[in-house]
């Protein structure tokens, strides 16, 4: 099986932010696409789900009742267990069935690939390049693993966008190993910090990335990405580093917005924490090695809208600002709270863990990053490990991080239901604070953030 071949294509788990990114480029390159997924139902219509209706793919309830003799291919995510009664169905029909990344390896082969790796700041990065590259007029395409706000003012799901230029820009995922699939033009590698894996074996992994790649970009700062340079003509620094090709220098957070310069340029954009400064940094150098200037690049980025939960101010509210984030791992979770603190006095930051399994495997990394990042006034709160189904065995709490956290002297609490967040975390906020809400993998965490907003 191609993709050239598969005229219909069939998504299990469309819902998902790397499959539904996915669903709609098929759809815009032609191809008849449909798909299901657990959340969707005949009752009450998912927000995603009515997008990729208007959006032109049928949306079925995962009971297999969408597939059929007439399907070409099947995609699944890493999700999806080989038990799934759709899986089953489409085994009886032999119809063919591949992961999301040997569609993405398909797909990214068709373009002069952009491909973003490292274990924190792909989604942004991603948007920053696609947002300049779009800019430049280099009519680029997109398939990420976040919305970006200005395509979903669109009233797109904004994960994808298909343009009619050479360049497609994609998040290459390391935490299942396909990132070694792609041959890009141009990989990027931003950081490397323990996740789903072992260092080791993410050393390993980023060096094949790096040999699979035509150019390779890293960030000079880390020891661990530094060691993988190819040019250091085209690596970055947020560092006055003259070694490199782009480096980055007055660095400033005033309120909502910062500034910096690269290579003595002057920057300007809406966006919050140092990690962003390194993101946008790391957007420039790659979009300069595509032929657009500094200057350019500059005022691409001031127009730069973010993505969704990605930092998302949602509001200032009776002096308290919430922000909802998509932090899951360590470093994520400490940069988010870190990056934040420059607006108030005080940070109270809430997390759900997800995953068993994974928050077990982080969890002596999640009590360092974070008692690191918390200063005395601030809050940690965590509820419950999320939950997604499956064979999970359930043999730690998010309240075990929270007493190891306890030990380190900070202040840290749980709530086991996240519904009784807000009676008890009231009485801890006050005038000029941040409420930072953190989280992943749960598709009702929007949602939340936005009723504790309200």
């Amino acid at each position: 099986m191609t993709l050239q071949k598969a005229n219909h294509i069939f998504f299990i788990g469309v819902a998902g932010t790397g499959m539904s990114a996915l669903a709609q480029y098929c759809f815009g390159i032609g191809k008849k696409v449909s798909g299901s997924d657990r959340y969707f139902n005949e009752d009450e219509i998912h927000d995603t789900q009515q997008k990729l209706i208007d959006f032109g793919i049928n949306c079925f309830a995962q009971n297999a009742s969408g597939i059929n003799e007439n399907i070409d291919l099947i995609v699944i995510s890493t999700a999806v267990e080989e038990s799934n009664i759709e899986i089953q169905k489409a085994r009886s029909l032999n119809i063919p069935i591949i992961k999301r990344s040997e569609l993405l390896t398909f797909v990214s082969e068709t373009k002069k690939t952009i491909a973003v790796g490292g274990t924190s700041g792909k989604s942004t990065t991603t948007a920053m390049i696609f947002d300049i590259l779009e800019f430049a007029g280099l009519e680029s395409s997109i398939i990420s693993g976040a919305g970006l706000i200005r395509l979903q003012e669109k009233n797109l799901i904004g994960n994808a966008f298909i343009g009619n230029g050479d360049w497609l820009v994609i998040e290459a995922d390391e935490s299942d190993g396909s990132i070694v699939n792609y041959t890009p033009e141009i990989g990027l590698l931003l950081n490397i910090d323990k996740d789903h894996k072992e260092i080791s074996e993410l050393y390993s992994i980023f060096q094949t990335f790096k040999e699979n790649s035509k150019q390779f970009i890293v960030n000079s700062n880390q020891i661990a990405t530094n060691q993988f340079s190819q040019n250091k003509s085209q690596d970055f620094s947020v560092e006055d580093n003259k070694e490199v090709g782009f480096f980055a220098t007055n660095f400033q957070q005033n309120g909502y917005s910062m500034q910096f310069n690269v290579n003595e340029n002057p920057f300007n954009m809406q966006s919050i924490g140092e990690h962003n400064l390194e993101n946008a940094l790391a957007a420039v150098a790659v979009a300069s090695q595509c032929g657009v200037d500094l200057q350019t690049c500059s005022k691409a980025l001031e127009n730069y809208k973010g993505i969704y939960r990605r930092n998302q101010i949602l509001g200032k509210k009776n002096g308290i600002i919430v922000i909802d984030d998509y932090a899951h791992n360590p470093a994520k979770c400490a940069a988010a709270i870190k990056g934040v603190q420059p607006l108030s006095n005080k940070v109270v930051a809430w997390f759900q863990p997800h995953g068993y399994g994974p928050t077990k495997f982080l969890r002596n990394d999640f009590v360092e990053e974070i008692s690191k990042a918390l200063r005395p006034q601030d809050e940690i709160w965590m509820s419950e490990i999320f939950y997604a189904g499956g064979t999970a065995i359930k043999d730690i709490s998010a309240n075990d991080l929270i007493n190891d956290l306890k030990n380190k002297n900070c202040n840290a609490f749980f709530v086991e239901d996240r519904k009784d967040l807000l009676e008890n975390i009231k009485p801890h906020l006050q005038d000029n604070c941040v409420l930072l809400l953190m989280g992943a993998r749960d598709p009702s965490l929007a949602d939340f953030a936005k009723d504790i907003f309200n």
